[in-house]
């Protein structure tokens, strides 16, 4: 899952995305509302966690210019602002939540959560490719019900190609679902990381090639009317 802060306060914008990056979720950080549209413009999130009180441009004019391109993302405002009006005001926007700062850590984690699945309603919350099974509410990823434990990022690379199925995952659209803009890996870091996987699933009983390379463009799950091929 990937999601974006819209925070100018640096050090609750370091503190936060210490604790996504925890629970599993690429973070990417916006310190003003503009910089906060352009990374919406140029990539796909899940949630945006969002200030009201933002340089050049502030969350609710933000937040009604995503919803009026017809932006469906969920979006929970951050403030420190704790009146009537101003929730009213910024869900009138278009957020779907509203958390006042200071705020508790695990509240804030639940509501996102709770955005998460109902963004997610209306599909599937388990995906498989046969035997391979993975929860995203849970975490919990299965070779024929043999459990198979993964790192935060293999989590998110597992579930990115789980979702493309058989179509073919490029190295732009892993660095798009699993990593952020600031820490980027080069390709022989996804190949470790794909390496990885291949491991832990062969570990639990996959074949070796579940995951094959198609050379020169990415990575898909093989079909399992496929011949098998090479790793």
């Amino acid at each position: 899952m990937r999601v974006l802060l819209v925070e100018d306060d640096r050090q609750l914008a370091e503190s936060l995305m210490e604790a996504l990056t925890v629970q599993r979720y690429a973070v990417d950080v916006a310190r003003d509302g503009e910089e906060g549209w352009e990374y919406i413009r140029a990539f796909t999130y899940d949630l945006v966690l969002l200030d009201i009180t933002l340089p050049k441009l502030d969350g609710v004019n933000l937040c009604q210019r995503l919803r009026d391109r017809g932006d469906a993302t969920p979006i929970l405002m951050l403030t420190a602002r704790d009146t009537s009006l101003d929730k009213v005001i910024g869900l009138d926007a278009g957020a779907d939540a509203y958390m006042v700062k200071p705020f508790n850590l695990q509240e804030l984690l639940a509501q996102i959560r709770a955005l998460l699945r109902r963004g997610r309603s209306g599909m599937s919350p388990v995906l498989s490719w046969h035997k391979l099974q993975l929860d995203p509410s849970s975490y919990d990823v299965t070779y024929d019900r043999t459990p198979i434990h993964l790192t935060p990022k293999e989590f998110a690379l597992m579930e990115a190609l789980l979702r493309y199925g058989h179509r073919v995952l490029s190295r732009a659209a892993i660095l798009e679902h699993v990593w952020t803009w600031q820490d980027a890996p080069d390709k022989d870091t996804i190949k470790t990381y794909i390496k990885n996987l291949r491991s832990k699933l062969k570990a639990a009983g996959a074949p070796n090639d579940l995951i094959e390379t198609v050379h020169g463009v990415g990575y898909r799950l093989k079909s399992r009317s496929e011949e098998p091929g090479q790793d």
